[in-house]
């Protein structure tokens, strides 16, 4: 029974933490990308699902939501999705625009192309929010389907052809039609311009860019905060700089010698002492001339002569006396300035998962969904401290590994947009698929490795 249920708290404060780091990340690219007034359809907690609660926004046509799937969190950013090149793909907008409701098969018939890339021009579309699936409840077709509809059909836009997704849009104004009607082009390629525009390729290097990084970067920022809380209200303990002893270790030679919490030490054999600085000094140099030496204590008032006995023939590394200690607080500066050297040790232990000579000694120290949730647990058990500080470490970790140049992660795709951008040429679909591949089976390496090290960690003990 308690096995069951320590199986269940893992799972649950695995799933709670994880969940609201990755909304966290997924909410940094959601904000980033409606900086720059790209089209966002989607963002919820939870993994995508047909089963979902959600607030539609008035202002810009998002769905804000949830699924029971909380195992993160994900955004439907508009065109990030491949196919934006084709050049017929303003013939196709202005056809659905005239129509206003189309199948594919009339697409393909009037552009005198094959059904199969006539559905790729309008589901591009429908990526871009310009257009949108109809589903036929006459043909039993249902928006929780699997696949794509038989047709398509335009969005409600407003006098200047602005959507729902677009900010500033007003439906009131005349001019304004439905979703469903048609609303002919005068200029096909000049709305399809205006319609990438909203789009994460119609963004330049840089906005691209941030967009990506923007998830990352939240988790990082969020976890600076989190530790440089952490360090600012806790109470640490601090050595006094004096020669009054702090505490006796149980069993040890300063015992032996009588030595007591609260002693004042004057002289160490024959030197004088005035604080812990030069009483360390001077039982290293009694210590290492291997002969019994005394101290001169003062105790109620009075000096008292102690003679501290060394074993004969053995090294003695300490007598088990300690300082006294008193109760500091960081200030916010020191608590900034150690929560980046935190970050920067985590962005070294991250860089280091990609070096061929330090790859497996990274992952034998790394965990997985299995190793984070048996944590996750065990810091809620310690009390809510512990637990913000595991939600710290875990937002850091996952922020710096995002930004690791292996697709799929962000950082891979950034380093697509790095190379596309010097080569002034889009790699094409066969290459970044070619290329996510081997991402892909990095991860399902790394996958393996850190689950066996959680099981044997964890599991068999």
């Amino acid at each position: 029974m308690d096995m069951l249920l320590g199986g269940l708290s893992a799972v649950f404060w695995g799933v709670v933490l994880l969940s609201i780091i990755v909304f966290v990340h997924e909410g940094g690219h959601y904000v980033a990308a409606r900086l720059f007034r790209v089209r966002v359809t989607e963002f919820y907690l939870g993994l995508p699902c047909r089963l979902k609660l959600f607030h539609k926004s008035r202002s810009h046509g998002t769905e804000v939501g949830v699924t029971p799937i909380l195992l993160g969190g994900y955004n439907r950013i508009c065109g990030m999705e491949p196919g934006g090149d084709d050049e017929l793909l303003a013939p196709a907008l202005a056809i659905v625009q005239r129509e206003g409701r189309v199948s594919g098969e009339a697409v393909a018939e009037e552009l005198g192309i094959d059904v199969e890339r006539a559905y790729a021009l309008l589901v591009t579309l429908s990526d871009w929010a310009a257009i949108r699936p109809f589903y036929d409840p006459e043909l039993g077709e249902k928006p929780t389907q699997s696949e794509y509809p038989e047709c398509f059909e335009t969005l409600a836009r407003d006098a200047n052809l602005l959507t729902e997704y677009d900010d500033g849009h007003d439906f009131e104004t005349e001019g304004s039609t439905g979703a469903g009607e048609p609303r002919p082009l005068a200029d096909p390629q000049k709305q399809l311009e205006a319609e990438r525009s909203h789009t994460y390729l119609g963004c330049n290097f840089i906005k691209r860019v941030v967009i990506l990084v923007a998830g990352a970067l939240v988790n990082v920022v969020l976890a600076l905060t989190l530790v440089t809380g952490i360090y600012f209200t806790t109470e640490y303990q601090m050595p006094v700089n004096s020669n009054v002893v702090g505490d006796v270790v149980e069993e040890s030679l300063a015992i032996d010698a009588g030595i007591e919490a609260g002693d004042k030490v004057v002289s160490v054999a024959g030197k004088a002492v005035s604080d812990w600085t030069e009483l360390a000094d001077a039982l290293d140099t009694a210590r290492a001339e291997g002969a019994d030496f005394t101290l001169v204590v003062e105790r109620d008032g009075k000096e008292r002569e102690l003679v501290v006995d060394l074993p004969e023939g053995e090294t003695v590394d300490a007598i088990g006396i300690y300082p006294q200690m008193e109760p500091y607080h960081l200030s916010l500066a020191e608590s900034v300035q150690g929560a980046f050297n935190y970050a920067g040790m985590v962005a070294t232990f991250a860089l280091r998962l990609i070096m061929p000579q330090h790859t497996m000694s990274v992952l034998e120290s790394s965990s997985s969904i299995v190793g984070i949730s048996v944590m996750a647990s065990q810091a809620a058990s310690a009390g809510f401290a512990d637990v913000i500080a595991f939600m710290a470490a875990i937002s850091m970790s996952l922020g710096f590994m995002n930004l690791l140049p292996i697709p799929p992660l962000d950082g891979g795709k950034i380093l697509i947009e790095i190379v596309q951008l010097f080569t002034r040429r889009t790699l094409s679909m066969k290459v970044q698929t070619a290329i996510s591949y081997v991402g892909i089976a990095f991860f399902i390496f790394v996958f393996f490795v850190v689950v066996r090290n959680d099981i044997l960690r964890f599991v068999v003990g």
